[in-house]
């Protein structure tokens, strides 16, 4: 593991300790501190515990539905690698 990396989210520093390089959690810490921004500027009075659940199940959310477009997109490339063989196939009969 990597050394610590000072980030700041809410105003608040944290050391972060991850494996992967200094830029990766610097983006997701903008990533994050974007969502929890977007939060408490949609509801002022929100303690920072709520926005950080309601930031984490909008996070949860958008994986999710890149997870799922990514699985459909792999799902329709497998669709034209196999009719593409099945064309190359009938070709070469």
């Amino acid at each position: 593991m990597k050394q610590p990396i000072k980030v700041t989210i809410l105003n608040r520093e944290y050391l972060i300790k991850s494996d992967e390089n200094e830029e990766h959690v610097k983006n997701v810490t903008k990533f994050v501190n974007n969502k929890f921004m977007e939060i408490k500027d949609n509801a002022v009075a929100l303690s920072e515990n709520k926005a950080a659940i309601l930031a984490s199940f909008h996070i949860a959310s958008e994986y999710l539905q890149a997870i799922k477009a990514q699985d459909s997109l792999i799902r329709d490339l497998q669709d034209r690698a196999r009719l593409l063989n099945h064309k190359i196939d009938s070709v070469m009969s």
